[in-house]
């Protein structure tokens, strides 16, 4: 994933706004995922000791 830049994000608001658009013709209706994730989700799902739990993840 790439940051984006103040010219980037522009273009990027123009496509999300068309998408918006579109979508809502189509009766789809935006829904928010979480950004960050409880630890304990991942740990019960893939396991405790896996390289992702351990090394790939950040805990606090």
């Amino acid at each position: 994933m790439n940051d984006l830049l103040p010219g980037q994000v522009e273009a990027w608001q123009r496509v999300e706004a068309a998408l918006r658009e579109v979508s809502c013709r189509y009766g789809y209706r935006e829904i928010r995922t979480p950004v960050v994730e409880r630890t304990e989700l991942f740990r019960r799902s893939i396991g405790e000791l896996t390289d992702i739990v351990e090394k790939e993840m950040y805990t606090f």
